[in-house]
């Protein structure tokens, strides 16, 4: 199946009235669900509420521009300029970063629940790590990505593995936890 020009314009007509992936591909044929969900990305159609927040300001502007109340508003505007202001829309609270495709974190939990010994130890590990590329890992190396994964100076520790788990001694302290431990933090 190729996407002709044909099924991209019943594909964008049926996205446009509303209609869900699996009965657009369900009308196409020989597509699936998610190959009209990755089509419609990539043809930048996902956002479907797009429509309703243009329309807004335009049943604004056409308010205003209703015979008889363009001249109300100006002499009261004239008269009084606080009281036309909207208020302002309220600040959302602050969200926690997301974080994107292509950008792998370890898992880090935050530093008062590592105890300062394992942070010093894995401080000294890392010092003698082999610094491995992503190609050079094995099953028998560590593989506790270290740095920005953005730059040239990232790599992966690559010192042996713990037994079962994909870290070294050092790493496997800070990533796992004992059960106790993880029990206590959610009371």
């Amino acid at each position: 199946m190729s996407w002709t020009d044909e099924r991209v314009e019943l594909l964008k007509k049926m996205w446009s009235e509303g209609q869900s992936a699996s009965q657009i591909a369900k009308e196409l044929g020989g597509v699936t669900r998610n190959a009209v969900i990755g089509k419609v990305h990539r043809l930048g159609l996902s956002n479907r509420n797009g429509g309703a927040a243009a329309k807004a300001p335009e049943k604004k502007a056409t308010k205003a521009e209703a015979p008889g109340a363009a001249e109300p508003r100006a002499a009261a505007a004239s008269a009084a300029p606080a009281t036309e202001a909207p208020a302002p829309a309220p600040t959302p609270a602050p969200r926690k970063p997301i974080i994107t495709a292509g950008q792998p974190l370890p898992p880090q939990p935050s530093a008062n629940e590592i105890s300062p010994e394992a942070l010093a130890n894995v401080r000294e590990v890392e010092k003698k790590a082999k610094k491995l590329g992503l190609m050079e890992l094995t099953e028998r190396t560590c593989k506790w990505p270290i740095g920005d994964p953005a730059t040239e100076d990232f790599w992966f520790c690559g010192l042996p593995v713990q037994q079962g788990k994909p870290y070294c001694e050092a790493h496997v302290s800070v990533a796992f936890q004992p059960m106790n431990s993880r029990r206590d933090r959610r009371r």
